[in-house]
């Protein structure tokens, strides 16, 4: 009989603008980012989720589906932007810039 595959603890989190999400979850050795997402109930507690879409990381770094997760490990799975960063910062440099030109 084969030896059962040790298991890991990882957590998965995803955060709306008015909720976050950690979810504590122990996987076999081997799992994958995806298999850890879809075992750990996620999807069915935030159905907005789309991991075909949506892109994962561990601690801050942007990882594929096929990852493989190791002890301790964080999954994060990031929304898809709204508005362009670059865009956003534009508007607000023009914006600052056109207030220190009114007369005081």
């Amino acid at each position: 009989m084969a030896d059962p595959l040790p298991s890991i603890h990882i957590q998965i989190c995803y955060a709306r603008p008015e909720q976050q999400v950690l979810v504590e979850h122990v996987v076999d050795a081997g799992t994958t980012i995806q298999q850890a997402i879809v075992s750990s109930g996620i999807i069915e507690q935030m159905p907005e989720i789309d991991i075909s879409v949506f892109r994962v990381g561990i601690y801050s770094k942007i990882k594929t589906l096929d990852t493989v997760v190791r002890e301790h490990d964080r999954i994060e799975i990031y929304r898809p932007l709204i508005a362009d960063p670059k865009d956003s910062r534009r508007r607000r440099a023009h914006k600052d810039g056109q207030e220190s030109k009114k007369p005081g």
